[in-house]
Parts: C-alpha cells; sequence; structure tokens
C-alpha cells in the first residue's frame, strides 16, 4: 500500500505547478520540487497549493489514506549557491515545519542546528550510551494536601567528557533527528527502573516519572520494550509514569490512543506534559487514558504577577478534577506560589523552591533530611541534612527554605 501510494502522490503534487517546474522523488517518502524564477514569497505560495493537493483522501484498492506533508523551502542565492547546500537547507527548513506543525517554512540560520560542531556531537552520541555517559537526576513532588514526597521525575544528562554536564535541550532535539531517541529513551527507562528497584529495595515507594518524545509513540516495539524492562527489574507498573506532551500526541492522534490504552492495561500511569502550552484538543484529551495533567511551567511561574496566567492555572486545575484527573503544577519556585496552588486545589508540586533536580545518592540525602525533620517536628534549613547543602523541605507542607532559582534544565 505504502508503495502504491507513492506513485499516486507524485501525480497531485504535479497539478499545481508550472511546466518549467520540476518534480522528483528523493527518496523515501521525500520529494523535491525546483522552481526556477520564483522567490521565498511565491514559493510560500506554491507549497500551500501543494498542501492542499493532498487534502484529498487517497483512494487504495483496499483502503482510503489521508496524507499531510512538511514543506522546507530554500531559495538561491541567498540559502546556498550550489545543489547540494540548497537541497541540505530545504531538509533543514522540512523539518522545522515537520516539528512545529506549520505546514511550510522558510530556511534561516537561526534554526540551522547542523553545524559541524553540532554534528560531531551527533556522532559522539551514540558511543555516549555504550560508554554510560548519560546521568540521570531526579527532581521530587510533592503531595500538597499531605505533604508526602511520593513521587520523583527523572531528567537526563549528558556528562561529555569534554562539554562538561550538559542538560537535555543540548542533545535530545540531536537525539530526536538522528535517530538516537531510541536507544537513548531505552537506556533512561532502563536507569530510572533500575533506580526504583533500589528504592523499592530500601524502603522507599517512589514512582518515577519519565518523558517520551513523538518517536516513541509511534514505535510499534515501545510498549513491548517497557514490559520487558519492568520484568527485567521486577518494578510494579503503578510505579512507573509516562510524561507526553500535548503536541506530541497530536502528531498521530489515533495512534497515540492505541499505545496509550495498551500501557494503561498494563498498569502504567500516564500524563500530559506542558498543558496549555500546545495545541490543545479537549476531544482528544477526553480519550486519552491519563491519570495526570502538568500545568506548563511558564504559567505557574508566572501566576503571582500575570493575571491571565492566574486564571489560566486556576481553569487548568478545576478542568482536571471535574475529568476526574489530578493536577501537578511544575516550575514552583516561590513559597507564595506554592500556597495559591494549594489554595487553588492543585495535587502536586514540583520546582526549585521545593528541590533542584538531584542525582540519586543526593536524593537520598534529601529524603532522610525530611524524615528526620518530620519526626522532630523541626525544619531542616541548609546544611541541615548530611551531604546536601542546599536549602531543603522539611516539618509540614506549609514549612520551606526558599532556594535561589536555576536556569531550568529540562
Amino acid at each position: 500500500n505504502g508503495d502504491v501510494l507513492l506513485t499516486l502522490v507524485g501525480p497531485r503534487l504535479g497539478k499545481p505547478l508550472r511546466e518549467r517546474d520540476t518534480i522528483a522523488r528523493m527518496g523515501g517518502d521525500e520529494f523535491a520540487v525546483l522552481l526556477p524564477g520564483t522567490g521565498s514569497t511565491g514559493a510560500r505560495s506554491v507549497a500551500e497549493h501543494l498542501r492542499r493537493a493532498l487534502e484529498a483522501p487517497f483512494v487504495l484498492p483496499r483502503l482510503s489514506v489521508d496524507v499531510e506533508a512538511s514543506i522546507g523551502v530554500a531559495c538561491y542565492p541567498e540559502h546556498g549557491t550550489d545543489a547540494e547546500i540548497l537541497l541540505q537547507r530545504a531538509d533543514i527548513a522540512m523539518y522545522l515545519a515537520k516539528t512545529a506543525r506549520t505546514g511550510h517554512a522558510v530556511y534561516a540560520a537561526h534554526h540551522d542546528h547542523y553545524d559541524p560542531d553540532r554534528l560531531a556531537m551527533a556522532g559522539e552520541m551514540r558511543r555516549a550510551v555504550s560508554d554510560d555517559e548519560f546521568v540521570l537526576h531526579y527532581q521530587p513532588k510533592l503531595e500538597l494536601a499531605t505533604g508526602d514526597i511520593r513521587g520523583v521525575e527523572a531528567l537526563v544528562r549528558w556528562h561529555h567528557p569534554i562539554r562538561g554536564l550538559l542538560p537535555p535541550d543540548q542533545f535530545v532535539p540531536l537525539a530526536e533527528h538522528t535517530g538516537m531517541i531510541r536507544p537513548l529513551t531505552l537506556w533512561v527507562l532502563d536507569r530510572a527502573l533500575s533506580q526504583c528497584r533500589t528504592w523499592m529495595a530500601a524502603g522507599r515507594d517512589l514512582s518515577v516519572a519519565v518523558n517520551l518524545s513523538a518517536q516513541s509513540l509511534l514505535d510499534p516495539d515501545f510498549a513491548g520494550d517497557i514490559a520487558l524492562l519492568l520484568h527485567q527489574h521486577h518494578v510494579p507498573p503503578r510505579l512507573l509514569e509516562l510524561e507526553i506532551t500535548e503536541n506530541t500526541v497530536m502528531q498521530d492522534p489515533a495512534g497515540a490512543v492505541t499505545l496509550l490504552a495498551t500501557l494503561c492495561e498494563m498498569g502504567i500511569r500516564l500524563s500530559i506534559d506542558d498543558f496549555g502550552k500546545g495545541y490543545s484538543s479537549l476531544a482528544y484529551l477526553t480519550q486519552l487514558p491519563v491519570q495526570n495533567i502538568k500545568i506548563d511551567k511558564s504559567f505557574v511561574i508566572g501566576m503571582g504577577t500575570n493575571a491571565d496566567d492566574g486564571v489560566i492555572v486556576r481553569s487548568t486545575i478545576d478542568l482536571g478534577h471535574n475529568l476526574g484527573l489530578a493536577v501537578i503544577a511544575e516550575g514552583v519556585e516561590t513559597a507564595t506560589t506554592l500556597g495559591d496552588l494549594r489554595a487553588l486545589g492543585c495535587d502536586v508540586a514540583q520546582g526549585y523552591f521545593i528541590s533542584r533536580p538531584l542525582p540519586a545518592r543526593e536524593l537520598d540525602h534529601w529524603l532522610d533530611g525530611i524524615a528526620t525533620a518530620r519526626a522532630g517536628e523541626c525544619p531542616v534549613s541548609s546544611g541541615g541534612s548530611p551531604g546536601f547543602d542546599q536549602p531543603a523541605y522539611g516539618g509540614s507542607a506549609d514549612d520551606f527554605s526558599a532556594q535561589t532559582p536555576q536556569p531550568p534544565g529540562s
């Protein structure tokens, strides 16, 4: 069916073109169009016509298929003076359009992450997985009703031998574009579940949340991989939480619903991350078998100074509860924000005010400090827990020592 579909796409794309224009299949599901004597404005117009040409379903022998296209535009001579560079930059623009779901995009240098330095990093990433250069830090999540820490979010860092400790925004997008996101995701899940098992053996009943990329939701083997890892580490599914963004779901809503239903049946908890920031679809939200929604941190950080952000936070909490979902707020950086969230009935909070992401050993010290402080009914202040030199939470849900906010790593 895929081969038949490709033979039908070419003629569709050729209809909006002039006689002097050229269309060619570059390989796979990628086509290129050469538009002589056309600038970026004209190319954008042609791109829209090409997208519309694909809107009608393709009727195959046994099924009807809807097809969408993402189109990148590069112009001679401003974006390059030879065919190889122009094709490369049109390809970069196409991936930008695909990621941003804008339909089409014109090449812009500031969006070009394929400089020699980043290409070298892409080559190093495969070795980094096998050489165990990645590390996980864990950010605790506070239950506002009880003051308990019942879960953490696992956040990956790359301990690069030359560049130092790299946050995920410096390598995860590259992993998604180079096909390395699957082995990286499996590495994160493997280590997170291994640590979860270690906590279980120590008597800590902590759930671990892991972020997923769109490619994981498109991977037909992903549910099987998860089941195998849970079995290998002897971790009950209820202690694993998977976080997905709205944009991730909307790339293939039907496929996402199917996979998430399978994961939910396995007993894994599911969360919609960065809620309110992406292309929200309440219709799909009601269909997804999720248990939590996480309010995007940009709204939480701004709720104390921006009335609109406050309205969004309050409305999201009400919406989540009306749908039977727990609501998590990330980006909590002040005592005022924490108090406001508690007053609004938010269920869980995380952020630098509670704790920055910590290596597992430091998190253990942090949790031990909380237990000691609560047993003695006195709050833990800076340096109050052995081996942990940041202010920590202790006492009751109202007792916090403020931390200086640090640049977020994820």
